[in-house]
């Protein structure tokens, strides 16, 4: 099966990060990376490998990028990963294992969320579909990200991918300041019945970052997990109340329009 998967990764500023990535893709005959004008060394360690494939493009948005780095995939299936996801050892030997069916259009993987190095117990990081037939599938935005959608059967995989983003976190407040714009925009564009219960939540403004905060930290369990679980949590506070600001000041603006 891994003779049949091309890697396909999305990069931009990406060294503190993609030397992981890159080192758990060994085994893939090319990898096709679509990068947007890094200048911080990704490039420099991209060439280390020389079975990656690296194509320039200005980035519009991360559906755009994606779908045209479907389009470079050679092989009938590929694998899209974020530049801070590292394949488990275990997901690796899984996917080696796999055979080919024509009922299967796409494999989805659950996340393990790590803090510089280290794994938590818990996060609000959902399973995505990361493998998958490349003529099945397509991207579209959804907020400030992005999701594939496949036209088949997807099964989960039983490995797990690390999640792990070693950027300053200045680069983490910059990057949330347009996920919030962009996050804040998605949720305005849809009606009542088309949110789920946790949209509405965001949408009001004010429970989400409480209930964001106790969440992360005593249902998932991050209190247990020591500096890094407090870190994960205040992350999710920060982005929580970002985007409530966002809101709040986009309804106020509009009150004193019409007055």
């Amino acid at each position: 099966m891994l003779d049949h998967i091309t890697p396909l990764i999305i990069t931009y500023n990406e060294a503190p990060n993609i030397r992981r990535t890159l080192n758990k893709l060994l085994w893939a005959k090319r990898i096709v990376v679509i990068d947007s004008g890094s200048n911080d060394g990704t490039l420099d360690i991209l060439k280390e490998h020389d079975q990656v494939d690296v194509l320039s493009r200005p980035f519009t948005d991360f559906a755009d990028q994606c779908n045209f780095g479907l389009k470079q995939v050679n092989t009938a299936w590929a694998l899209s990963l974020d530049a801070d996801y590292e394949l488990s050892d275990e997901l690796v030997e899984e996917i080696r294992q796999l055979s080919e069916s024509d009922a299967v259009c796409g494999f989805r993987a659950r996340f393990i969320y790590r803090i510089h190095g280290r794994p938590l117990r818990g996060a609000l990081y959902p399973a995505r579909a990361v493998l998958y037939r490349k003529d099945r599938a397509s991207y579209k935005n959804e907020g400030h990200g992005h999701r594939v959608e496949i036209n088949g059967r997807i099964d989960r995989l039983r490995g797990a991918i690390y999640h792990d983003d070693r950027k300053p976190l200045a680069r983490w407040f910059a990057s949330q300041q347009r996920y919030t714009r962009d996050e804040a925009d998605h949720l305005q564009k849809l009606s009542r019945d088309e949110m789920r219960f946790p949209d509405r939540l965001r949408f009001m403004g004010f429970p989400a970052p409480f209930l964001v905060f106790f969440y992360t930290l005593f249902v998932k369990g991050c209190v247990f997990d020591g500096w890094a679980g407090w870190h994960y949590a205040l992350q999710r506070l920060c982005a929580e109340v970002m985007l409530a600001l966002e809101l709040v000041d986009r309804r106020l603006e509009r009150k004193s329009e019409l007055n």
